[in-house]
């Protein structure tokens, strides 16, 4: 049963109290984040830089990150579980990252030609993603807009798939049906293409069909309705989304199968997944290689940038000219440096063996305040990966996602904040990223905000 279903009247109202009070504690302890954002307003839109940083009830305006932890503009220390949005899986000004940016910079920021590290940085993701081929860009829009190009041409055909709830980035193609409301978005079963908003064009959606994740039966007659038309399927092998929700066992294993059946491409979304739940993302968990990768985030150590790495068969596109995958800060050297040392020095076993040890305990501590209070919620983690999760029941696609009530992943990203652990905003939705300069007792930290919000809504049980 669904939280928004599950809740006394007379415990929303304790939520709603707990909500107020610290509301009132987040902003009180800001005023100089207050005071930049309304000088902001005066040259940002909204002023922020990125609407996501426009999260209520208050912008967290930052001076400094290092090691573990971010410092705001107020003075206050955090334990930074919001990672960028999941790219800072180096953690903070990472010596071997800064190492090499440093040697860098000094020999030039900017060719738009190839350096030597370009080389090592795709060999290194030929291995450890099992695909052969290689381009950088430098974001993950742009990753995926060129496997979504990739596809169309390889096949020759327009429409593609994606799921109902996934966002790929901010260009046309896939900002269709990633937050739909309800009432625009059509029966749970075969989901409609909902624009995410009026500047996405309608024969832009039309293109693009919508499923629901982990339904194969609606894949399959998604081809068989559209036959000869669909170059492809995009999707996160791990719904990341909205929370966490890891694919039905056999699932991408036979959303492969179903797409080379029908003469179509399969393309992983790997930008959140990928270095971060494994060396080698979902590609290399699951053991099932798609045609096309695409990466972003935590692949930069900080900096920003892209990849996609496909099989011979697609990214022969590239080499013949069919297609010019191009961009003038592609392969940029500063970024390349810092991929190098991500990959190569920071991202090795030993790191990936203690962000193993470190998601066991965070998940331990959190089951086990779960369990104490008796909270409606339960934990989902992955790698480095991790989220509360607010439901009586296991979400398994967007519509169960839908009837959660955000009021309590609300409440919990609050209390963090006022606690000292930054996570990510829109509580509901974002999960954790834990980095290889993380410890012990920032995990604890963590349980502890998580108890005091279960003390404090022991009476909205």
């Amino acid at each position: 049963m669904a939280l928004t279903h599950a809740l006394p009247v007379s415990d929303e109202a304790v939520l709603d109290a707990v909500i107020e009070e610290q509301e009132r504690r987040f902003c009180e302890r800001m005023p100089r984040s207050q005071w930049l954002r309304r000088e902001a307003r005066g040259v940002l839109a909204g002023g922020v830089a990125s609407s996501w940083q426009a999260a209520p009830p208050q912008t967290v305006w930052l001076s400094h990150g290092l090691g573990s932890k971010v410092f705001d503009v107020d003075g206050t220390e955090y334990v930074d579980l919001h990672a960028g949005f999941g790219a800072m899986l180096v953690g903070h000004a990472h010596p071997a990252v800064v190492r090499a940016v440093q040697d860098r910079v000094a020999l030039g920021t900017h060719f738009a030609q190839p350096t030597g590290d370009t080389i090592t940085v795709a060999r290194e993701l030929a291995r450890r993603f099992h695909l052969p081929l290689w381009r950088f860009c430098n974001s993950g829009t742009e990753a995926t807009m060129s496997a979504i190009h990739l596809m169309r041409i390889a096949s020759g055909r327009e429409r593609i798939i994606k799921v109902e709830g996934s966002y790929h980035g901010h260009h046309d193609a896939v900002q269709v049906s990633v937050y739909p409301d309800l009432d625009d978005a059509g029966p749970a079963s075969r989901p409609v293409a909902a624009r995410e908003h009026g500047g996405v064009p309608s024969e832009t959606a039309r293109l693009t069909v919508v499923v629901p994740f982990g339904d194969l039966e609606a894949v399959e007659r998604a081809f068989l309705e559209h036959p000869g038309e669909i170059a492809g399927m995009i999707i996160e092998p791990a719904m990341m989304n909205i929370g966490i929700i890891e694919p039905p066992p056999g699932y991408l294993a036979a959303l492969r199968a179903l797409c080379h059946r029908f003469g179509a491409f399969l393309t992983y979304d790997e930008v959140k997944t990928g270095l971060s739940v494994a060396p080698g993302g979902m590609s290399d968990r699951s053991g099932v290689v798609p045609d096309i990768v695409c990466l972003a985030k935590a692949l930069g150590g900080g900096l920003p940038c892209g990849a996609i790495g496909g099989t011979f068969e697609i990214m022969h596109h590239i080499e013949d000219g069919s297609y010019e995958q191009v961009g003038t800060f592609n392969g940029n050297p500063l970024t390349m440096a810092a991929a190098r040392a991500t990959l190569l020095e920071v991202l090795t076993p030993e790191s990936y063996a203690w962000l193993d040890t470190l998601r066991a305990v965070m998940v331990r501590g959190a089951n086990d305040v779960i369990a104490k209070y008796r909270l409606p919620a339960y934990v989902q983690a992955l790698g480095a990966k991790g989220c509360v999760v607010f439901s009586a029941t296991r979400l398994r696609n967007y519509r169960d996602f839908v009837d959660c009530d955000g009021r309590w992943g609300h409440a919990h990203w609050l209390y963090q904040h006022n606690g000292g652990v930054f996570l990510p905003p829109w509580g509901k939705c974002e999960q954790w990223t834990l980095s290889v300069q993380h410890d012990f007792d920032d995990v604890e930290r963590f349980r502890v905000n998580f108890e005091q919000l279960a003390i404090a809504l022991r009476g909205a049980r």
